[in-house]
């Protein structure tokens, strides 16, 4: 029998290559009814091509009907561009598609490290603590991310997409983070290769030698 295809993953099969940014803020996490407004505006005037998947807001009540809590009428004037996935989406596998070339994501360790094995730049939004760190690692240790946690307004989350998207400063990102997937996988190979988790550990490593790095700086090591 032949497996059925996430209607996301059919979708992003009729796009242009490394064009699409998605968004996912993880399992449970979600901005506030404003930021959500914001973004959807940021997103709609950035003109980019985008998946969002999308959860209530964390200050409104949880209505099944995604359109409820975004503009109105954002849905239809984004639809020849953009999909909103209510809830979930088989994130490994979008983030592994061809079409798909940013993240912008809540950096989970689990979502940092599969941006990174599959060669994406971020767009860092840090919900909480832990999460800094990695958002802070990944701007201003690797250089494949854009930190977005300040941007408040619709003008300037659409210059952070468009930055990511559409500029030279995410093509810089993108040979960045492509040339880390790259190392892991090639210190993989001359092992006699390797699965896609050992890649995983492999780029695990790559970063926390960094983290470690300052660390000890911290220290005066």
């Amino acid at each position: 029998s032949s497996k059925t295809v996430h209607p996301v993953l059919d979708w992003l099969n009729q796009q242009p290559d490394e064009s699409v940014l998605y968004i996912s803020f993880g399992s449970g996490g979600s901005l506030t009814a404003k930021l959500l407004t914001e973004l959807a505006w940021g997103l709609e005037q950035s003109q980019q091509r985008f998946v969002w998947v999308v959860r209530p807001p964390i200050d409104g009540s949880s209505c099944s009907a995604t359109p409820e809590y975004l503009p109105e009428g954002f849905v239809t004037r984004t639809s020849d561009r953009g999909l909103v996935v209510p809830s979930w989406a088989p994130q490994a596998e979008v983030l592994a598609h061809r079409a798909v070339g940013g993240f912008l994501t809540h950096c989970g360790w689990n979502s940092t490290l599969e941006g990174v094995v599959n060669g994406v730049p971020m767009i860092a939004w840090p919900l909480f603590a832990e999460q800094n760190m990695n958002a802070a690692l990944l701007s201003d240790e690797l250089g494949i991310a854009v930190r977005a946690e300040e941007a408040n307004t619709r003008s300037e989350i659409e210059a952070i997409v468009r930055k990511v998207m559409a500029e030279e400063e995410g093509e810089e990102m993108r040979r960045k983070v492509k040339k880390l997937r790259d190392n892991a996988e090639m210190s993989l190979s001359s092992e006699g290769g390797g699965s896609a988790h050992e890649s995983l550990c492999r780029v695990t490593e790559e970063c926390q030698r960094f983290l470690g790095r300052d660390r000890d700086l911290a220290r005066g090591a």
